[in-house]
């Protein structure tokens, strides 16, 4: 028996190597790299600094911040902004922001981020700038893009992706949900005569398909989205799904070929043991490496919401594996 069992379990490692990714992730998933200090997260965008450092933002307090020297240990940084800029309480009565993105480009960070209320899409997506991407750092430049109770999409969740030299921003949270639109890179706010491209829904309402990440990989774009509820502890069932084009602007597909117009996404990452509703996914880059950066709810703490991070590799066919 001390023998057998070992080679057993190798035997069922070898095999679970050579199963696709969509079998893979139906018999287990990995759980995150094992971080300290300050866990609580909710919505996090993670990218490493300049100075070697990596900070976090977070939907909570007025843009919540962390701040890492090794991605391991997480410590609390207070918040983007000290106080919320005047305009947001056009979108709420709190000045409450949601779902932040931290970018890099031509010697500035970039701060995405949107204001709107629970149940609503009168909402706005809203950007500021930092020469450290520091909290405490950021100058505020307003409205980036809108929506109202006449439109068919719901300005929140951004998310930031250049593609052939031109820049461009998804976003969406259910109302026919995850769409995009090009920025012009100087403001880095939508173009005025800018077209709203759909990528991704699902069939029947309310499309609970929100908080996108596009990814460059490859000669593809690979769209990452939350699927299903997020917000309710350990009842949350928000898993992350998804797709890829050519283009930047779609049409996606999953693994199986199904369009995500049409309701389609291969499953990458899903709630598992004490790692419940994983989702609010971004992706950055760290020593070459892509890193899925979620939140999940601890269900062995009272569905606390915590940061989940982990590696992405890619298979020989091109489709991202969790690690």
């Amino acid at each position: 028996m001390t023998v057998r069992r070992p080679l057993a379990a190798l035997a069922a490692a070898a095999l679970l190597a050579l199963l696709p990714n969509t079998a893979q992730a139906a018999a287990s998933y990995p759980d995150p790299q094992p971080i300290t200090g300050q866990q609580i997260i909710h919505d996090p965008t993670v990218i490493k600094l300049r100075d070697g450092r990596y900070v976090a933002y977070s939907t909570g307090g007025v843009i919540g911040a962390r701040v890492s020297k090794d991605r391991k240990q997480w410590d609390d940084a207070g918040n983007a902004f000290a106080t919320p800029p005047s305009w947001w309480y056009e979108y709420n009565d709190t000045g409450d922001p949601w779902a932040p993105d931290i970018s890099y480009r031509a010697g500035t960070y970039w701060l995405y981020y949107a204001v709107s209320s629970w149940g609503t899409n009168h909402s706005a997506i809203g950007v500021a700038t930092s020469p450290s991407g520091l909290p405490g750092t950021w100058t505020d430049h307003g409205k980036v893009f809108t929506s109202d109770t006449t439109d068919t999409w719901n300005a929140i969740d951004p998310g930031l992706v250049r593609a052939d030299g031109r820049l461009w921003m998804s976003f969406g949270s259910y109302w026919t949900g995850i769409r995009m639109v090009e920025l012009d890179p100087r403001t880095g706010k939508a173009r005025t005569d800018a077209p709203v491209h759909h990528l991704a829904t699902r069939p029947d309402a309310p499309y609970a398909v929100e908080g996108p990440a596009v990814v460059k990989h490859g000669r593809y774009y690979y769209l990452l989205a939350s699927y299903d509820a997020c917000c309710s502890g350990v009842n949350s069932t928000y898993k992350i799904r998804v797709g890829r084009s050519t283009s930047v602007t779609g049409p996606y597909t999953d693994r199986d070929g199904t369009p995500l117009l049409e309701g389609g996404g291969t499953l990458l990452l899903a709630g598992h043991g004490r790692f419940i509703g994983t989702g609010g996914e971004t992706v950055f880059r760290d020593k070459g490496r892509d890193v899925l950066a979620y939140h999940y709810y601890d269900a062995e703490d009272a569905g606390t919401p915590k940061l989940g991070l982990n590696e992405l590799s890619w298979g020989r066919d091109g489709w991202p594996r969790v690690l």
